[in-house]
């Protein structure tokens, strides 16, 4: 009798599991990224974000200077996106660019004050 009852409550915890990962919450924002210039930048972007935990989707229009990102909330949140595209080099919304990894971007990356930007 003891065996089929911890059976039972061993299926309970089993079945309890998934349940709570059936209720991960995705979510998805825009962020506004002013210093995106080319498709080099929505490429180092968008592999970026896809190796940050919790991140399912990113794209980057840069002709727009925005970056759509879907993720879940138990694993991330906005304002970690944000510094993660500030890592890479990159303006997000309030959140300015690393210095360092700006540095290291290609000519073409860089703010046209910088001497950057695409050639139209």
């Amino acid at each position: 009798m003891k065996k089929i009852f911890m059976l039972v409550l061993a299926l309970f915890a089993i079945g309890g599991t998934g349940m709570a990962q059936a209720k991960k919450a995705l979510q998805t924002v825009t962020i506004s990224t002013p210093t995106v210039q080319c498709e080099s930048c929505k490429k180092k972007i968008e592999s970026f974000l896809l190796r940050e935990d919790g991140v399912t989707k990113a794209t980057v229009d840069y002709k727009r200077k925005q970056a759509k990102v879907s993720f879940y909330t138990d694993r991330t949140n906005v304002e970690n996106i944000k510094t993660a595209i500030a890592n890479v080099g990159y303006d997000a919304d309030d959140v300015t660019a690393n210095e360092e990894s700006y540095k290291k971007l290609p000519k073409c990356c860089k703010k046209p004050e910088d001497g950057g930007g695409m050639k139209q």
